[in-house]
């Protein structure tokens, strides 16, 4: 959990000082809506909803942990294009369906020999993690500016991980390539084990490559839209060049170390390489579909 909270909570208990209620939701002396009530009648009903779908739908109980990861991320995914499309009805519909997926996991945990937890564990255990991760909320620490904030939230996260033997431990390996150079990129660079880089990085600090990269870069959409205009397949003779080619190794790692460079200079920038990439992908697609219909 990386939220942060950049004032100082005055509020007397963890859930505040209600003032009023409206519907089901509840207005703290500071004015913030909370719709964390302990009477959440659709909570319940899904959850028993999900018995009932476990009980009688056979295609349900043949599901595992495993074999719903495709559909897990395949919501979560959703869900992003959801926000970054800034549409709020679909964000409420993908955050139902991503919460199945959770309602989904704990349901079958309840259910299987030597898991037996249940979703109100996943919530007690989500609960107390974001108060040990929140001691300027929670408890005694002051935090008036975003770096108190990452100061306290990182020495409380430190505490609950010091038996961790390296900085790199506890990223996930799934994470798209991308995301995970970032992730690894910041956690060394944090951990004093990769020094930030004391010129502009990435492409930029290869003499002459951010032409090349702009150029190939430019080249290779165009090239794109124009193969998908006319039904090329751009792959295959990629692919034929690519296996012809002695250096083939060789250009893929050289590839690989500028892809590197680049998403340490997005890191260094606050940039999120993965977000970029994909929202490029997206303009890319958009005018790949513009130039199908004419």
């Amino acid at each position: 959990m990386t939220d942060a909270e950049p004032q100082r909570s005055t509020r007397g208990t963890a859930l505040g000082t209600t003032v009023a209620r409206t519907g089901s939701s509840e207005v703290d002396i500071d004015g913030h809506v909370s719709s964390a009530l302990p009477d959440s009648p659709h909570t319940a009903q899904l959850l028993a909803d999900m018995t009932e779908v476990l009980d009688r739908c056979v295609w349900s109980q043949s599901m595992t942990h495993e074999s719903l990861i495709t559909y897990l991320v395949e919501e979560s995914y959703e869900l992003v294009d959801a926000i970054e499309e800034g549409d709020p009805q679909a964000m409420l519909e993908e955050l139902g369906d991503v919460l199945w997926q959770v309602v989904f996991h704990a349901e079958i945990a309840a259910r299987t020999a030597g898991e037996n937890f249940s979703f109100d564990d996943v919530a007690r255990v989500a609960h107390e993690k974001v108060v040990r991760r929140h001691p300027h909320v929670f408890g005694e620490e002051f935090a008036p500016t975003l770096d108190d904030v990452f100061r306290v939230w990182s020495a409380a996260k430190a505490r609950e991980k010091s038996t961790r033997t390296s900085a790199l431990d506890g990223i996930p390996a799934q994470l798209p390539a991308l995301a995970l150079a970032d992730k690894v990129i910041g956690r060394a660079t944090r951990a004093g084990v990769l020094a930030p880089t004391s010129e502009a990085a990435g492409a930029a600090s290869m003499p002459g490559a951010p032409d090349a990269v702009a150029t190939v870069s430019r080249d290779a959409r165009s090239r794109t839209v124009a193969d998908a205009a006319t039904g090329t397949d751009a792959d295959a003779g990629t692919d034929a060049v690519a296996g012809q080619s002695p250096d083939a190794d060789a250009n893929e790692t050289a590839l690989g170390d500028q892809l590197l460079a680049i998403v340490r200079d997005a890191h260094e920038r606050g940039l999120d390489a993965e977000r970029a990439l994909r929202l490029a992908v997206r303009r890319l697609s958009a005018e790949v579909r513009e130039r199908e219909q004419g």
